[in-house]
Parts: structure tokens; C-alpha cells; sequence
């Protein structure tokens, strides 16, 4: 495999790096901490858990349809701050703001009101989400062109979003922890001014810091305007039909799709196998165990797996690298059989370095061959695109999600698994074991099928950048 050593201009300076992550770890830690608080809904304010699932599902199906429009706009923006900063700036202190207000509910208020208001709220926080997030993904696209480097700076963002699911299991502990709030409302409301305001100040520090990179040609991007909204509605859905047209793209999407959805699916698994078949139903014996096995997971991806990925990828490619995380990832989910053992509680955390090669293996490598599909996307149709390949990129995610949550339901329900009972039987605690191991392990290999024939190596990237090059000339940061 040739090697091409990464040139000192195209480093991207430790401190952006660093400031690149800290959008991430808001970008992470508010959908992490958003599942823990969804939990207040139907625990402590007593609303219908049909009407709580309507408040997760209608703000995101807003959220993934505005994510391709987001991503148009960023990149066809023009203004002396960039196309993308701006909107990172404007989308962290609406979703900041929004996060803290949409949990001031009490359970004296009617089930009606609390509904319509979170919902209400919720829809400004994911129409601020998406003015954020998806233009912090583009960004860190075009942070770099150097085959490697994407990679590292992929490293570093994902090991910082990793923080987020450190932290976020421990916020129901927090919130449910009477010592601390008289009651769990309470403390939502309280805490979630300090998860908004810390995620504010994180998700405006790429805004602040970051450089954008300058594209010659500035002339491409289409001229957005109210008048000339049919010319950019028609331009918008050339480039939909660009993006999915483009094979290596859509061989990672489908890839993400396979192994996030089999990572979503079971996700919740794992605390209902802790405390049932553990602890035989017994709560508060369960005690701390799952928050413990969430923090130790994200720790072992962050410190141990995206190390590994990174160097795996210098090495030996991205597609290689990532077709092993995910086949060390399948023997993770294997000795959960063995690990999840009542006699020993403390085998659960054995196939944790394992299993965390999945996720840990997928967005670091996935975010870096984004940024390289880009630039053969620019090569083929002449315009980079980075907001639009980054938005259908998480909309396949949060398709996948969607679909996970669905799924999840209805495996439990398959499995036996009776809400209602402290206690499961036998039975549905095997079969929900099965399940929590052949899942994620069906989809890990539908992936490595699917990505098989990925083919922009480290050569064909090097390629594809003189080419550029030799066209349009050199990118280079904004001053």
C-alpha cells in the first residue's frame, strides 16, 4: 500500500482540533442527554407513553427533513465570516436556549399543556439543531484534504463527543437522586439549564475558532434569494439526486445504517438484561450497574478504540481498518453470552473493548472517507458539497435510528418480555439475550458486504486531489 506523508500545510493545528471537538461533544451531549430526560415524561410529569413517543417522533421527522435544506443553504452561503460559521454560531445559542426551556414543565400543569408546550418548544430546539449541526459536519469535511488527517481529525472529534455518553447516563441519577432535588421535575428543570448552557458555549467554539477553507471558484454556488427560490429549489434537488447517485457514498451510508441500526436496536437491551436476568428484577439492587456499563463503553471507545482506529487507518486504509473494528466489534457482541453472568456482575464490562470497535470504528472512518467521497464528487460535477453529503449522511442515521426505536419494541414484545412483571421468566430472558447478540452481529456483517467494494484508497485520494488541483487550483484557510 503506498503511504503519502501528510504536508505541514495541511495539518490541522491542536487547538482547532480541539475547538472542531468541542462542537462535537454538543453535538453528542444533546441527544444524550435528551434520552435521559425523556425518561421525566412518563416517570414524574405521568404522561401517556403514546404521547411521549409522539414528542420524540414528530420534532425528529422535522429534524431529518430540514437536514438536506440545511445543507444546501451552508453551502451555497456567501459571507466574509464563511458559509459555514455563522450558522454554527446562530444554531448553538438557539438550540442552547431552546434545551432549557423546553424542561421547565410541572407535574401540576395538565398532561395537555406539558404535551403542546414541550412540543412546541422541541420543534425550535431541532430546527436550531439542524442550523448547527449540520453545518458543523461540513465543516470538518473541508477542515483538511489530506487522506490522513481527516482521519486524525475525525479521532479527536469523536473521542470528544464520547465525553457526552460518559457523562449523560449519570444525569438520571442526578435527577432521581433525592438528596439532591425534592423531586425529579425539579431537578430536569434545574439541570437542564446547565446541559443548555454548557452545550452553548461548546457548540459556538468552532464558530470562534475554526478556519473555513476557501474554494477557488466561489462563482459555483448558486445565489440564494427569495427570488430566485424555484432556480434554487430546482438546484437543490439536482444536488440530492448527485449525492445519492454517488455509489462510494452510498456504500457508506448503507454501511452506517446497517451498524448503527443494530447498535440502536439493542441499545436498551443491555439495562433490561442488568437488572432482570442479573438481578432478577431487583432495582435497586441493580443499583448503578447500567450507568456504569454506558460511562465504561463510551471511555473504552474514546481511549481505546478510536486510538486504535486511527492508527489501523494510517496503516492499513480506512476500508481495511474499518472492515476489522467491525469484525473485533462481532466477537465483542459474542461473549456477551459469557459475560452477562449473575455470579459475577463484573463480567459484564469483559466484552466491552470489544464491542466498541463498532460505533467507535464506524464515525471516525465513516466521517473521513465522507470528506474523501467529497472531493470526487467535486471532481466528477465541479462544486464541493460538503453540507449536502453531511446532511443525507445523518439523515440515514436518524433513518436508522427511527427504525431502531420500532424495531427495539417490537423484538422485546417477540422475545416475551412483559413490562408489567418484576420478575421475567426464563424464557424471554434467554430469547432476549439471543436477540441482544445476534442483532448487532447481522447487521455488522451486512456492512462489511456492503462496503466490500469501497474503493478510494489512500492512492486514488492522492489522485483525485492533484487532479483537483491541476483544475481549480489549491484551497486554502480563510484569514
Amino acid at each position: 500500500m503506498v503511504h503519502y506523508k501528510t504536508r505541514t500545510e495541511d495539518l490541522v493545528p491542536f487547538g482547532q482540533k480541539i475547538a472542531f471537538g468541542s462542537g462535537h461533544l454538543a453535538n453528542q451531549l444533546f441527544p444524550a442527554a435528551l434520552g435521559v430526560f425523556m425518561v421525566v415524561l412518563v416517570m414524574s410529569l405521568n404522561m401517556n407513553p403514546v404521547l411521549a413517543g409522539i414528542l420524540g417522533a414528530l420534532p425528529r421527522l422535522l429534524d431529518a427533513l430540514t437536514d438536506p435544506v440545511m445543507g444546501f443553504i451552508s453551502d451555497n452561503t456567501r459571507s466574509k465570516w464563511g458559509r459555514r460559521k455563522p450558522y454554527i454560531l446562530l444554531g448553538s445559542v438557539i438550540t442552547g436556549v431552546s434545551f432549557m426551556v423546553m424542561w421547565q414543565l410541572n407535574p401540576e400543569n395538565s398532561q395537555t399543556y406539558n404535551f403542546f408546550y414541550f412540543l412546541i418548544v422541541s420543534i425550535f430546539f431541532y430546527i436550531g439543531y439542524t442550523i448547527f449541526a449540520t453545518p458543523l459536519i461540513g465543516l470538518g469535511y473541508e477542515m483538511t484534504p489530506d487522506y490522513n488527517e481527516r482521519t486524525r481529525l475525525m479521532a479527536v472529534s469523536q473521542l470528544m463527543g464520547q465525553i457526552a455518553w460518559m457523562i449523560a447516563p449519570w444525569f438520571w441519577v442526578i435527577i432521581y437522586d433525592p438528596s439532591i432535588f425534592d423531586s425529579a421535575p425539579e431537578g430536569a428543570r434545574t439541570l437542564s439549564i446547565w446541559v443548555g448552557a454548557i452545550c452553548m458555549v461548546l457548540g459556538i467554539m468552532p464558530a470562534l475558532f475554526n478556519k473555513e477553507i476557501i474554494v477557488p471558484d466561489k462563482e459555483e454556488k448558486a445565489s440564494l434569494s427569495l427570488k430566485k427560490l424555484a432556480a434554487n429549489t430546482k438546484e437543490f434537488l439536482k444536488g440530492i439526486k448527485l449525492t445519492i447517485r454517488n455509489r462510494s457514498f452510498m456504500r457508506l451510508c448503507g454501511a452506517t445504517f446497517f451498524i448503527f441500526n443494530g447498535f440502536q436496536t439493542i441499545a436498551q437491551f443491555s439495562m433490561f438484561i442488568i437488572v432482570y436476568y442479573l438481578f432478577n428484577g431487583d432495582k435497586v439492587a441493580a443499583g448503578t450497574w447500567p450507568a456504569w456499563f454506558g460511562t465504561v463503553s463510551a471511555m473504552a471507545t474514546a481511549f481505546v478504540v478510536i486510538p486504535i482506529v486511527t492508527k489501523m487507518s494510517e496503516n492499513w486504509g480506512k476500508k481495511k481498518a474499518f472492515v476489522v473494528a467491525t469484525a473485533i466489534s462481532i466477537i465483542g457482541y459474542a461473549l456477551k453470552w459469557w459475560g452477562f453472568n449473575p455470579e459475577n456482575p463484573w463480567l459484564i464490562f469483559m466484552p466491552i473493548p470489544f464491542l466498541s470497535f463498532g460505533i467507535g470504528g464506524l464515525f471516525t472512518l465513516m466521517m473521513s472517507m465522507t470528506a474523501d467521497v467529497c472531493d470526487l464528487d467535486e471532481l466528477n460535477n465541479g462544486k464541493r458539497r460538503e453540507g449536502m453529503f453531511g446532511a443525507v449522511y445523518w439523515w440515514m442515521v436518524k433513518l436508522g435510528t427511527a427504525l431502531a426505536l420500532l424495531t427495539s419494541g417490537i423484538v422485546l414484545h417477540m422475545v416475551g418480555f412483559d413490562e408489567s412483571l418484576d420478575q421475567q421468566s426464563a424464557e424471554a430472558l434467554t430469547n432476549l439475550r439471543v436477540a441482544d447478540i445476534i442483532i448487532p452481529i447481522g447487521t455488522a456483517l451486512m456492512a462489511i458486504i456492503i462496503i466490500w467494494k469501497y474503493d478510494i484508497t489512500e492512492g486514488k485520494a492522492h489522485q483525485i486531489r492533484e487532479k483537483l488541483i491541476s483544475v481549480r487550483g489549491k484551497m486554502h484557510h480563510q484569514e
